[in-house]
């Protein structure tokens, strides 16, 4: 991967370095939405970023949190301390919410000192034996029109959105007087854990599958010592699903999202180590979206499972797929070409 190419990508999430060009979705206007929608989130990086190698939400933990209260609140119960976590997240905008074991395989080994451009220790204390696992939806529309400028809008306003609920969340733990750590991209692995908090199960794409919105979620997690139980992992069916659909595989321009069955291969450092799965080619996947100038969902909006479930025969997919009938799923899904590539004026278009 060319170091110029990856840096003009990072560049162009300013508005002056965008390099619009006239291919559908990669306009001035496609760019400004897009660029808009990343303002917030890294307005609250950067300022983090002065000489001490800090990337807040996508490196470190977020820091912005003020003082709680000196005394922990007493539930009487976990299951109502789970209660008001669950309904206060959704209060400041998670789509789903769930709870799992702070489990050490998934949190990094070391993290990114973007100042020494060497590996640093973990900030998170030892002590945080539970992990509130939030999920923001993306909006589908923009979804449609992946790849383009434009399509990345929905990645930029799922991380903002991700940043504003975790951080007050946090806040609202704190407030009640015990520990709570924001983290967006940073620390730990969100996707397995989402899947141990219930929130849906991992995908061919190596993306979490959800019951409400398919692959279509942003995660974040908070890490906290308050007093909760783990919700239990759910199944509805995706990896037998998975296994005779390819086609996030077979729609990856780059070929990073395996054809073949779970494996414990590794396709570069990216890549867990001694975990049968689905793994991508993180490397791959990011050569394209460097390529591109924009962050590429294809994977994302070819899955069958890339639906709105407001509608009761989107829903009726749903259990054909997740039960004996998901080859007539999957012939369905293609039939009527449901992740077909819509083009940038149509989104516009739209009322």
């Amino acid at each position: 991967m060319k170091s110029d190419k990856v840096e003009a990508f990072y560049r162009g999430h300013d508005m002056p370095h965008a390099k619009a060009r006239g291919a559908d979705g990669f306009g001035q206007r496609d760019y400004a939405l897009r660029n808009a929608s990343w303002h917030l989130t890294h307005a609250l990086r950067d300022p983090q970023q002065v000489g001490d190698g800090r990337s807040e939400g996508f490196l470190n933990l977020f820091s912005l949190h003020g003082e709680g209260w000196p005394k922990s609140f007493p539930y009487d119960t976990t299951e109502n301390a789970v209660r008001d976590v669950k309904r206060v997240a959704k209060v400041f905008g998670a789509d789903l919410v769930g709870v799992c074991a702070n489990d050490e395989r998934w949190i990094y080994a070391a993290r990114f000192d973007s100042a020494t451009l060497k590996g640093a220790p973990v900030e998170l204390p030892e002590d945080l034996p539970w992990v509130i696992v939030v999920a923001t939806a993306m909006d589908r529309d923009l979804i449609r029109t992946v790849p383009s400028a434009l399509s990345g809008v929905a990645t930029g306003a799922g991380y903002m959105n991700d940043a504003s609920t975790l951080i007050t969340l946090a806040q609202f733990i704190r407030n009640l007087g015990y520990q709570a750590y924001a983290s967006m991209n940073d620390t730990a692995m969100a996707i397995p854990m989402a899947a141990q908090a219930g929130l849906g199960e991992v995908g061919r794409h190596s993306l979490l599958i959800t019951e409400e919105f398919g692959p279509r979620v942003r995660l974040g997690k908070v890490f906290t010592d308050m007093p909760l139980v783990a919700d239990a992992p759910k199944s509805f069916g995706v990896r037998a699903f998975c296994e005779i659909c390819n086609a996030c595989a077979a729609g990856c321009p780059p070929q990073a999202i395996a054809h073949g069955p779970p494996s414990a291969e590794r396709h570069n450092r990216s890549n867990l180590k001694g975990v049968v799965k689905w793994s991508t080619d993180a490397e791959k996947c990011f050569g394209f979206w460097a390529a591109q100038n924009s962050d590429c969902s294809i994977c994302v909006r070819v899955c069958p499972y890339n639906r709105d479930y407001r509608r009761w025969w989107h829903r009726a997919w749903r259990a054909l797929a997740g039960g004996g009938l998901r080859k007539p799923a999957l012939w369905l899904d293609r039939w009527f070409d449901t992740g077909r590539r819509h083009r940038a004026r149509w989104w516009w278009g739209r009322r």
